[in-house]
C-alpha cells in the first residue's frame, strides 16, 4: 500500500489482466444463464410445453434476473460487496443443479429463478469492476467485460448441443462444474477489488467527473430515451435467444443441432461486435454508435424473415454484428449521465434488459401460441426502426477529434 501512496497512478491506469478476469467470469456466467434457453426444444418435448409456457420459463428467469438489479447497484454504490459475485454464482450453481433434475413445469420455474438471482447479484458489481480497472478507458473496458458476456452466450448453446441434446436433460448437472470454476475465478476477482478500494480510499482517489452541465430533467429524459433504445434491442434480441432455433426448425425444418449451430453463429457475432462497439464509442463518441447500432440494423432485420436458409445465416450474423455494439456504449454514455454512480446504472439497465426480454419472450411465445413463429419474426423486424429517437439524445462528450 506503501508503494501505491507513492504512485497513485497505478489505480489510475487500465488494468487489462483484471479486464480479461473480470470479461472470463461475466463468460462463465452468461455460459450458464445460455443453458436454458438453448434446452427450450428439449423441455418443450420432455414436459409437453406450449410456446406460452416457454415465454413463462424465460419471464420467470428474467424476472428475476432483472427487479433485484437496481437495487443490488444502489446499495453496492455505498458499500461495496467483493465477495458477493462469488455468492451470485452460487445461486447460479443450485439453479442447474435443480434444472438437471426437475421433475415438473412449476420445478422449472423455481430453478430458473435461483439462476437469475445468480444473475441479478453478479451484474452490477462485476460492472464495477469493470469500471475501477478501465483507467479511463471506459468503452473499452465495458466492451471486454461484454465480449466475456455475449461470448459465453455463444459458446452456451454449442455446449448443449454437444452435451445436453444427445444425453437428456440430466446432462445438465455437468455445467455446475463451469460454476464451480466461475467461483474459483471470482474468489481472485474479489482479492484484487478488496485491496484496490483500499488503495482508492488511501490516496482520496476522486469520484467520476461530471462531464456535462444537464439539469436533472434533461438527464431523466436522457435516462428515458436510453431506457426506450434498450427496450426496442432486447426485446428484439429476445426474438432470437428464444425462438430462433424453433424458426429455423419450423421454417426449414432443420434438426435440433444444426439450429444450435446457427444460434452459436449468431452469438459469436454479437460477441465479435460487443469488442468493437466500445473503442469505436471512445473514439467518435457514444450517441453516433448507438445511433448506427440500432437503427442501422432495420433493413436487415426486415429482410430476415423472408430469405432462404443461406441468407438468413448470413443475415443473423450481420443483424449480430451490428446491434450488438449499441449496449457498451449506451452504459458508458449513461453512466456519464450519472457519475459515482456505476453500479445503479448497471443495475438498471442489465435489469430493465433482462426484464424486457423475459417479458418480451412470454408475449411473443403467446403471439407465436396463437399465429407462428414466422409471424413472430416479421412482426418484431420493425423494432430497431425505434433508434430514431437517438437523434434527441444531447451529446454530453463534445466533438471528438
Amino acid at each position: 500500500m506503501e508503494n501505491a501512496k507513492a504512485h497513485p497512478e497505478i489505480i489510475q491506469r487500465t488494468t487489462y489482466s483484471i479486464l480479461f478476469i473480470i470479461s472470463f467470469s461475466h463468460l462463465i456466467n452468461d455460459l450458464l444463464q445460455a443453458v436454458i434457453p438453448s434446452i427450450y426444444p428439449l423441455l418443450k418435448d420432455n414436459f409437453s410445453l406450449s410456446f406460452s409456457q416457454i415465454g413463462i420459463i424465460t419471464f420467470t428467469y428474467q424476472i428475476t434476473a432483472s427487479i433485484l438489479q437496481p437495487f443490488v447497484g444502489m446499495y453496492t454504490d455505498k458499500k461495496s460487496k467483493p465477495y458477493s459475485l462469488m455468492i451470485g454464482m452460487s445461486f447460479t450453481l443450485i439453479g442447474l443443479f435443480l434444472v438437471s433434475i426437475a421433475s415438473s413445469f412449476t420445478y422449472l420455474l423455481l430453478s430458473v429463478s435461483l439462476i437469475g438471482i445468480g444473475s441479478s447479484i453478479f451484474h452490477p458489481e462485476s460492472s464495477r469492476v469493470a469500471h475501477l480497472a478501465s483507467g479511463g478507458k471506459k468503452g473499452l473496458a465495458q466492451s471486454i467485460f461484454q465480449l466475456g458476456g455475449n461470448a459465453g452466450s455463444a459458446i452456451g448453446p454449442l455446449l448443449v448441443a454437444l452435451i445436453v441434446i444427445p444425453r437428456g436433460q440430466s446432462s445438465v448437472v455437468w455445467f455446475c462444474l463451469i460454476a464451480l470454476i466461475g467461483i474459483f475465478v471470482l474468489y481472485k476477482i474479489a482479492l484484487w477489488y478488496t485491496d484496490h478500494l483500499a488503495l482508492k480510499n488511501a490516496n482520496k482517489v476522486a469520484k467520476d467527473p461530471i462531464v456535462h452541465n444537464l439539469s436533472k430533467r434533461r438527464v431523466t429524459v436522457s435516462l428515458g430515451i436510453l431506457l426506450i433504445l434498450i427496450f426496442s434491442k432486447y426485446f428484439y434480441m429476445t426474438s432470437i435467444t428464444s425462438y430462433y432455433t424453433f424458426f429455423l426448425i419450423d421454417k426449414f425444418h432443420v434438426t435440433i443441432q444444426q439450429s444450435q449451430l446457427y444460434l452459436f453463429t449468431f452469438l459469436g457475432a454479437v460477441a465479435t461486435g460487443t469488442l468493437i462497439g466500445g473503442p469505436i464509442g471512445d473514439r467518435f463518441g457514444r450517441k453516433y454508435v448507438i445511433w448506427v447500432s440500432i437503427l442501422g440494423v432495420a433493413p436487415f432485420t426486415l429482410l430476415l424473415p423472408y430469405v432462404s436458409l443461406f441468407w438468413v445465416g448470413i443475415l443473423s450474423v450481420i443483424i449480430g454484428l451490428v446491434i450488438s455494439s449499441a449496449f457498451s456504449a449506451i452504459l458508458v454514455y449513461a453512466t456519464e449521465l450519472l457519475p459515482g454512480k456505476v453500479g445503479l446504472v448497471a443495475g438498471l439497465f442489465f435489469g430493465f434488459a433482462f426484464g424486457i426480454a423475459g417479458l418480451g419472450s412470454a408475449i411473443l411465445g403467446k403471439l407465436a401460441d396463437e399465429t407462428s413463429i414466422s409471424y413472430v419474426f416479421s412482426i418484431c423486424a420493425f423494432l430497431p426502426l425505434i433508434g430514431i429517437i437517438t437523434g434527441f439524445l444531447p451529446n454530453i462528450e463534445g466533438k471528438k477529434s
